[in-house]
């Protein structure tokens, strides 16, 4: 907590003095009439402003005065705010000089000027921080070892060292300090110094999280010699610890500018983890197994890729499903390879979990591998021609053509699946057969939605509807199959084609093409419904095709002329009361000068002349019309 805090701090502290140079190189200075706000008399939310503008327009010409309010209980934050980020010793003289005094400040005081000079890094005054580790109020005591962690000098190692081994302060609050002062001294290269500290830390009697936080610093610090304490962390009884071993893991040697050989180190300790993880059970393998994708995304090493391809193999089944998803993440063609060879096996969750992986795979010769092994055992060869189709391997469409009549209905089923992702329009009649004439109900079902998706594939849209056309009037009973596809492939020969099925007289085509057309996604299928809702084309489906050309009406972005003109027409087809109402509803919801007279001429139909008259003062009223 503490550490996050001063980290805050210092951010803050770094912006105002970025400020601060900013407008004394950009804008005259304020500081004069600042300066004489907090030497006057005004409100003290008034010179907490000016504190404030001090902190961006001060220089050490205002620390003086500024500092005669470090022991004011409601100003002396805003005092140490300006002090923080006024450049030059004077200001760090000030709160030093106030850190020293015994009885000048009382103890909330006294803590917030031993943390501004926490805040401004201030080497000189750890001697003085020193002698207040010992204070007698355990909060100040507290805030002198914070701040000492972060000016973190050696001599303030040596300090916190010795305070940590004598356990005054708070040991756990030093042990945090030590941490932050270890940082600090590694990123100055002090790294013996630094890993001391964080051993300290490490085998001191403070808590869990504070020994997890020394271990991860003195890991990192170490670098190459870091692995082996990495390798003692992820093998640790303790879960905090050993989840601390996976966060420092995932940044131990990682990024773009990774040392290469190291990352490997890091990787094989990871391995050898995962194997110590074995013995002791649990979810730990898993874990690590994924952090080594994770590490290895944009390809692995020989020797990850055949510890992951041996835990894929056997043991846990957590961990054999998490093997199998990181060796698709990371691993190569060979990987592949092996992956499929785990769908011998049978076990449903281990076949979905492979093909998942090998489907994902990004490694150059995947598609080559799995072509390869179109002459499979049944058991994989439906794996295989579904990665087929997952992947959209195009080239294997012939085989996977021969293969939609093979006789084990798994990969039959599959072969029918994985053409819908790869077939092409010459080769589209294969799937419309299937769908007109199934051998079972599982087929027809998989031949209808690999139809579907492959119809919404082609490119010319008008061709893919010609080849459903042709087969419609020959299918029988699954005609409507086919004419509920040609509403996801649209356009002209579609809708031509499923006018025509809406006006052919069988009653099974009628209904279907109905359907299909009431929730047709372009307003080009409104002339066919009204003719099918004004005609006896339509039969029994009159009244659905109007319901769907006031759907169009009510629905699609229109012109507004054009709008009111389809339902002037829409009410009078309708023979119904509650359709000429549902009409009227969008006269109001619509309201323009074109609906208003529309609804005016409905005004004289006897059974809807109320609603047409509300709807004629609601739309005057939108349109602001008397």
């Amino acid at each position: 907590m503490l550490k996050s805090h001063f980290c805050a701090v210092v951010a803050a502290a770094l912006a105002f003095a970025a400020g601060w140079v900013h407008a004394q190189q950009s804008a005259p200075s304020r500081e004069p009439e600042l300066l004489a706000v907090i030497r006057s008399e005004t409100p003290e939310a008034d010179k907490a402003l000016a504190f404030k503008g001090l902190a961006v327009h001060g220089s050490p010409a205002c620390v003086a005065d500024v500092a005669t309010y470090l022991g004011n209980e409601r100003l002396s934050s805003w005092a140490r705010i300006t002090l923080e980020a006024i450049p030059g010793d004077e200001a760090s003289a000030a709160l030093r000089a106030a850190a020293a005094a015994n009885t000048t400040l009382a103890s909330r005081q006294l803590v917030g000027v031993i943390n501004s000079l926490g805040v401004r890094r201030d080497a000189s005054a750890v001697p003085l921080l020193i002698t207040r580790l010992g204070d007698g109020d355990p909060n100040v005591a507290a805030a002198a070892a914070a701040a000492l962690g972060t000016i973190g000098t050696a001599e303030s190692a040596a300090a916190l060292s010795g305070a940590l081994a004598a356990g005054k302060p708070d040991r756990d609050l030093v042990a945090e300090a030590c941490v932050v002062c270890g940082e600090r001294l590694a990123a100055a290269g002090s790294t013996a110094a630094a890993s001391g500290l964080f051993d300290a830390v490490r085998t001191a009697d403070v808590s869990e999280q504070r020994r997890a936080e020394a271990w991860r610093a003195a890991i990192l610090a170490r670098g190459r010699d870091g692995v082996p304490l990495l390798v003692e962390l992820l093998q640790a009884p303790s879960e905090r610890l050993f989840n601390m071993g996976l966060f420092t893991a995932r940044d131990f040697a990682a990024g773009p500018d990774r040392d290469a050989a190291l990352a490997y180190e890091v990787d094989l300790a990871l391995l050898k983890t995962v194997a110590g993880s074995r013995a002791l059970g649990g979810d730990r393998g898993a874990l690590v197994i994924d952090l080594l994708a994770d590490r290895n995304a944009e390809g692995a090493g020989a020797a990850v890729q055949q510890a992951l391809l041996e835990s894929a193999a056997a043991g846990e089944p957590a961990v054999r499903l998490t093997a199998i998803r990181a060796a698709g993440r990371c691993g190569n063609a060979a990987a592949a390879d092996r992956l499929l060879d785990l769908a011998e096996a049978g076990d449903p969750s281990i076949v979905a979990t492979a093909r998942q992986a090998v489907a994902g795979m990004t490694a150059e010769g995947v598609d080559e591998r799995i072509v390869a092994r179109l002459d499979s055992a049944p058991a994989v060869l439906a794996v295989v021609v579904g990665l087929i189709g997952d992947r959209r391997i195009v080239s294997a469409s012939a085989k996977v053509q021969a293969l939609a009549d093979h006789a084990d209905p798994a990969v039959r089923g599959a072969a029918i699946a994985a053409l819908g992702s790869i077939v092409s329009l010459p080769d589209l009649g294969i799937l419309v057969r299937r769908v007109a004439d199934p051998r079972d109900d599982a087929e027809l079902a998989a031949a209808s939605t690999a139809l579907k998706e492959a119809a919404v594939r082609m490119a010319d849209r008008d061709g893919c509807a010609a080849v459903i056309a042709e087969a419609i009037g020959s299918a029988g009973p699954r005609a409507g199959v086919l004419v509920d596809t040609l509403a996801d492939v649209g356009g002209g020969k579609a809708l031509a084609t499923v006018a025509a099925a809406a006006a052919s007289g069988d009653a099974a085509l009628q209904d279907a093409a109905t359907r299909v057309l009431g929730k047709w996604m372009t307003a080009d299928a409104a002339p066919v419904l009204l003719d099918l809702a004004t005609t006896d084309k339509a039969g029994p489906y009159r009244g659905r095709a109007l319901k769907g050309y006031v759907r169009i009406a009510r629905q699609f972005a229109l012109p507004e002329p054009e709008r009111a003109e389809m339902c002037r027409r829409a009410l009078a087809a309708a023979k119904d009361p509650a359709d000429r109402k549902a009409v009227i509803e969008i006269l109001v919801r619509y309201p323009h000068a074109a609906t208003l007279a529309v609804a005016k001429e409905a005004a004289e139909m006897p059974d809807v002349a109320g609603e047409a008259k509300a709807a004629v003062t609601a739309i005057e009223a939108k349109l602001g019309t008397p």
